[in-house]
């Protein structure tokens, strides 16, 4: 049972780490200044917000740190040694992660119309007209991220980031890759910090593979740099990949809250992925998801999101996925089964056609009131 240190308000739907309600986050503009604290936490021995006095500036990201001598950015792999950004796992030719196989189909949240698990787009997308079962995605989790979600569900990326290893060549990306994989996908934490590593990859396997069919799919933040934004959408487009953002909240109070960062160039380049997945459509190019945050992303926020990606290109796939208790913000409950149908209403009525509810295993029967 959380309170809000502003209103005085109690409620399960308050996170205690948080401490702020969702109705003063978007009244009250000092808000979220409240939320630092917990940020603070989740920070420790990272820069709060990104650098941005002395120092060389990063362009790898939409977080633009301008590092000092000696100093690291926001994501905490890019450093500034003597004058010159340097990469501590050695990017484009190294990366720091982990990777693995998941067996097709799998349980991606595109899996409901990728071609990987329903042979959408066969025969030039995928390997069969149905699940290509006995093959693998080659799945590449980054420990790296240039956001600071309190709900993380997959904070475990920060271990690899403060052991700085495993530290994973290209070589052996490519290696992995040849045994019985028609898809590569990055996600982590977020392979944004470290995508100059993942397009080195994307790019040679799409060469090295190119008479085979071999995806190339994102899951991400979006906070990408806007330069190298289309070199991301063009080795999906090229190779049947999907790329999915993570569109996180609408609200930027709220979204500097629950993230720590501004929505900075999010919804351009969410507005330019959208158009261009106008140019595919026998297979989406774009997706985007949303994390249903009992208390705090409620269908308001999904309404918002909605209304945009449909106003641009409303047969775009949206999935609103079910939260449970994870980092942070792990006293709140399970999303409900209500939260998700009156979050999946909100979105078909601002005329989106394909939406759907991922993980709906996680969904509780017991509904807490916003």
């Amino acid at each position: 049972m959380g309170e809000c240190r502003i209103c005085g308000r109690r409620s399960p739907l308050i996170s205690s780490s948080l401490g702020v309600c969702l109705e003063c986050i978007r009244s009250d503009p000092g808000a979220v200044d409240l939320t630092l604290s917990a940020h603070k936490i989740a920070r420790a021995g990272l820069p709060l917000s990104p650098p941005k006095g002395e120092g060389v500036k990063c362009l790898i990201c939409d977080a633009e740190c301008v590092i000092p001598d000696g100093g690291v950015g926001y994501c905490g792999i890019v450093s500034n040694a003597g004058g010159k950004l340097v990469n501590l796992a050695g990017a484009p030719s190294h990366g720091l992660l982990e990777y693995y196989y998941d067996p097709i189909p799998t349980n991606c949240v595109n899996y409901w119309f990728c071609p990987a698990s329903t042979g959408l787009g066969y025969p030039k997308w995928a390997l069969r007209n149905g699940p290509e079962s006995g093959y693998y995605n080659l799945a590449v989790f980054y420990g790296t991220c240039n956001l600071d979600c309190l709900f993380c569900q997959n904070w475990f990326f920060r271990d690899i980031l403060k052991a700085k290893k495993p530290v994973v060549s290209t070589e052996t990306l490519l290696k992995a890759a040849s045994r019985r994989v028609t898809c590569i996908c990055f996600f982590g934490g977020d392979p944004s910090p470290q995508v100059s590593n993942a397009l080195l990859v994307a790019r040679r396997a799409m060469e090295i593979f190119k008479d085979s069919i071999m995806r190339i799919c994102w899951e991400t933040n979006g906070h990408f740099n806007t330069r190298i934004m289309r070199a991301v959408m063009d080795t999906s487009m090229k190779s049947g990949g999907i790329v999915k953002f993570d569109l996180k909240a609408w609200n930027p109070r709220l979204y500097k809250a629950l993230t720590g960062r501004e929505i900075g160039v999010l919804y351009q380049n969410a507005r330019e992925a959208l158009l261009l997945s106008k140019e595919r459509p026998e297979v989406p190019l774009f997706s985007a998801s949303t994390l249903l945050v009992p208390g705090y992303v409620d269908e308001e926020e999904v309404r918002m999101i909605a209304r945009f990606i449909a106003s641009i290109n409303p047969d775009s796939p949206y999935s609103l996925l079910a939260f449970h208790p994870s980092f942070l913000m792990s006293d709140l409950p399970n999303t409900s089964r209500k939260h998700a149908m009156d979050a999946l209403k909100a979105a078909m009525d601002e005329g989106l056609t394909r939406v759907h509810i991922g993980n709906p295993w996680l969904l509780t029967k017991r509904d807490y009131h916003f």
